[in-house]
This record gives C-alpha cells, structure tokens and sequence, in this order.
C-alpha cells in the first residue's frame, strides 16, 4: 500500500527529536556548527594564505624546515593531539565551549591550508614580488594587492576543504564541548543512539539528511570551482 509523502519526520527532526535528554531537534545544534565553522574556515584560510605567501615569496633561514614541520603536521593524527589540546583548552579557560573549537580547527588545519597556498604561491613568478618590493611595497602591501587578487581559485580549494572537514568532525566535537556547544554530528549521533521510546527510523534518517546538506550544498554551488582549483594549484605547483 503507497503512503503520501510527510515532512512530519523532518520537522520533528529539525524541532523536537530528543538529544539525550533535551527534546530540541537539531536546530540549535545547527547553530553550533555554524558558529564554529565560519571563523574556524576563514581564520584558517586567511593564516594558511599568509604562510604560503611567507614561504615562497618571502625566503627565510630555516623556511624549508618550518614548511616540512607544517607538513608534518597534516600527517598527525586526530588521536595523537585529544590530551594535549585537552589540557591546553583547560589552561586557556576554553575548555567545552564553542570558541575552543574554533581553536582546535583552526590549529589543526593549517597545515593543511599552509599546503595549498604554498603549492599555489609557488607559481606566481618573483620577479613580480621583486619589482613590487623596488617601488616600495611592503609584505601585506604585497599580498593584498598583488598576491590576493591572484587567488582566488586556492580560496575557493582550501574553503571548501576546510569546511567540509570542519562541518563533518565528530571526534574533536565530542572530546572538547560540552552538551550545550555541542556540534550538530554530535547531536546527531546521541539522536540515533537514543532509547527512549519508540525508535523512530524516520526521524533518524531525516536528521542525517539534515546534518549533511550544508556540506552537499556546498559541492552542488563550488564544485565546479572546487576542480578548477585543483588544476590550478596542480599546474603551478
């Protein structure tokens, strides 16, 4: 027997499924991961830009060490760094909130927007940084005018990266919040965990949806920038 179609699983999803013992829906949590995802992506784009700049247009004693540490550091896993950012987090009264979060991701990918801007900037010729230098530009005259206009295509890469990385992290929202700034994968699972009352399937899945279209969205809007990215940064790099 056919059912008509119901949005009645996702307004409960959105509105009142139970997260542990709040009967909320997702929508605060969204919120969460909104506020954290923003300044995490731009922070971590913009010092990720700035550290390519420095490193390929602005040669330093010891620059090809400080880059292959940085490198290095994409390579570490989530686990290794729980306790140490823990106790960090707990030393900088941070610990369970949304801000210490935003640290934790914003450390944690710059290695991996430092990556992406170097193998860009690594295309730009210097002699255009020389000549800028002569008239009397100085670093962020530089990489305002000059460099920033040029980028947007590794703009487009490391923002979608970061935030897709961001948006879908469930361990580092789960070790370092609290119930109230918890993110919305965090929510989602303590949804689909929960066993109170019937389990509702329809409500599970609707809430999976919800808690993956930002990042779906994101694709279907980008994507095609995203690829030209890429290519553009393989190209120059």
């Amino acid at each position: 027997m056919l059912r008509s179609a119901t949005f009645a699983p996702w307004h409960k999803a959105w509105n009142s499924a139970c997260v542990g013992v709040r009967c909320e829906g997702l929508a605060p949590y969204m919120w969460n991961s909104v506020a954290m995802v923003v300044p995490a992506v731009l922070i971590s784009t913009f010092l990720g830009s700035i550290n390519g700049y420095a490193l390929t247009k602005w040669r330093f004693p010891g620059a090809g060490v400080v880059f292959s540490l940085m490198l290095f550091g994409a390579f570490i896993p989530f686990q290794v760094i729980l306790l140490p950012m823990a106790r960090t987090l707990g030393l900088l009264g941070l610990a369970g909130t949304t801000a210490g979060l935003v640290l934790v991701h914003t450390i944690y990918g710059l290695a991996f927007t430092t990556l992406f801007f170097r193998n860009f900037f690594m295309g730009v010729s210097n002699g255009i940084v020389h000549a800028a230098t002569i008239d009397g530009a100085g670093f962020f005259g530089i990489y305002f005018r000059i460099l920033l206009p040029m980028a947007p295509p590794a703009f487009v890469v490391t923002i979608i990266w970061q935030f897709t990385q961001i948006w879908n992290d469930f361990l580092f929202g789960v070790a370092f919040t609290a119930s109230d700034s918890n993110p919305v994968t965090v929510a989602l699972n303590n949804v689909v965990a929960t066993s109170t009352g019937v389990k509702e399937y329809n409500v599970d899945m609707a809430a999976a949806i919800i808690a993956g279209l930002p990042t779906l969205i994101v694709y279907v809007v980008a994507g095609n920038y995203f690829l030209r990215g890429l290519s553009a940064g393989a190209v120059k790099g």
